[in-house]
């Protein structure tokens, strides 16, 4: 095989991991719609399902996104009554942010619905073919 060789197939391996991707990420904010959240007001409501009241600053730990930009997540999220804050018992200081009952309702909504979509997107794949790709996934993601 030559280096040309070699470089065209990295470049069709590329692009159609990108395509996958992309079309993942049109996806995912389909998904989104009904219930009017961002992929990142999302991921926030879900590291809060996962890991119950969190300090905010955590939370952009968790989100890896800067704290400021959590706070602007949280605000959105507490505007529609999906979040709440409350004071932090070990800190008078502090605030946590926890969901609300509307806010485990709608994460839960959408799980179903993106375990549902992925069943799709995934559907046409054999046992095998999808063991070996999870396998590949989890070695690329580190």
């Amino acid at each position: 095989m030559t280096d040309s060789t070699a470089d065209g197939d990295d470049d069709s391996l590329a692009e159609a991991f990108w395509a996958v991707a992309g079309r993942l990420r049109r996806q995912a904010r389909e998904s989104l719609e009904p219930w009017d959240v961002t992929p990142s007001q999302s991921r926030a409501l879900g590291v809060l399902a996962r890991h119950g009241e969190l300090r905010p600053g955590t939370l952009a730990e968790h989100l890896r996104i800067a704290p400021r930009s959590a706070t602007e997540v949280v605000d959105d999220l507490q505007t529609r009554g999906l979040v709440e804050r409350r004071p932090d018992p070990a800190d008078r200081r502090a605030t946590l942010v926890a969901l609300t009952e509307d806010g485990d309702r709608v994460i839960e909504a959408i799980r179903t619905a993106r375990r549902a979509e992925a069943d799709r997107f995934f559907g046409h794949l054999d046992d095998a073919d999808r063991a070996q790709l999870a396998r590949i996934l989890r070695t690329l993601r580190g």
